[in-house]
């Protein structure tokens, strides 16, 4: 054998020894996860949803996230000029809490409905207090300034955006339509969507709400 021929052996068994051994401490690493570790999500794993805010109600009280304890709140962001989708899931949750008390008043009476309007030029207390009273009567509307309700968007993960019709001396909001079920301590518990059928927003509530775990009980 030449010396070049046991050079370029050897030089090849150096290259393998070192891939194999390359290949050993990769697969003693601990695996690290794949994609984007998202900033919504706490160490727990559950959702960064809520937190403060500073709203008017549509009594004209004043309120903040403080008055949400000790309940489980069903929230919903939207505005009383919504055409289709704000009055549908609202009467979705109507129905929800009307077919959940069917079975369980007390779960029923445990749950508070929140509509936060995404439109405050237009959505006074007057206006909220006048639309509020076509769905469920312990539904609270609620509104705030511009910035207020940014601030409370903002801690649900909520989008909203103004929409100028060229054609309309009127405007729309685009917005998210995901309704927020919260715990009584303003933990997020779960959500539904416009799809969410009223029994099935009765039949998630049935399972999550327990009244003992509220305030007063």
């Amino acid at each position: 054998m030449s010396k070049n021929l046991r050079i370029l052996l050897i030089s090849a068994l150096g290259l393998l020894l070192l891939a194999v051994g390359f290949g050993t401490w990769l697969s003693l690493q601990p695996p690290k996860p794949t994609g984007i570790v998202s900033s919504e999500t706490r160490s727990s794993g559950t959702a960064l949803i809520g937190g403060p805010f500073s709203l008017t109600d549509h009594t004209g009280a004043r309120r903040s996230e403080a008055d949400l304890q000790g309940r489980y709140s069903l929230i919903f962001f939207g505005y009383t000029y919504c055409p289709d989708i704000c009055p549908t899931s609202l009467s979705t949750i109507t129905q929800g809490l009307d077919i959940l008390a069917e079975s369980s008043e007390a779960k029923a009476a445990a749950v508070t409905p929140i509509f936060v309007s995404v439109d405050p030029a237009r959505d006074t207390i007057e206006a909220l207090a006048d639309y509020v009273s076509h769905f469920h009567p312990s539904m609270l509307g609620m509104t705030g300034s511009e910035a207020e309700v940014a601030q409370t968007a903002k801690a649900y993960r909520v989008f909203y955006k103004k929409v100028e019709q060229a054609d309309a001396s009127d405007y729309l909001m685009d917005h998210s339509s995901i309704i927020y079920l919260m715990a009584p301590d303003g933990s997020y518990l779960s959500h539904f969507t416009h799809a969410t059928t009223a029994e099935e927003i009765a039949e998630g509530l049935a399972q999550q709400v327990d009244p003992a775990q509220t305030a007063g009980s």
